[in-house]
């Protein structure tokens, strides 16, 4: 059986590729910093789709809230077209 790193490309007792012992020094050290950065970004992209479905509740409670002031004024028109007919 060959040594740990003597042209093995797998190792042979987890079946994954080794790593050289400097890069996982770097990987574990920036490994906080990605994880810090990926949940603000979860974060942040979240937060952006609860402002986009809020305002859409919000304007179309206003497109509604509109019509039924729409309504309201074409039948205090009707009204008083009625008046002044009336008179």
């Amino acid at each position: 059986m060959a040594a740990s790193g003597a042209g093995d490309p797998l190792d042979a007792k987890r079946g994954e590729a080794p790593f050289p012992q400097p890069q996982l020094a770097q990987w574990q050290k920036v490994l906080p910093r990605r994880r810090t950065r990926n949940i603000v970004t979860g974060l942040g992209i979240g937060a952006l789709v609860l402002a986009l479905y809020g305002y859409t509740f919000y304007s179309i409670s206003q497109e509604h809230f509109l019509d039924e002031l729409e309504d309201e004024a074409k039948a205090a028109r009707a009204r008083a077209l009625a008046r002044a007919s009336g008179s």
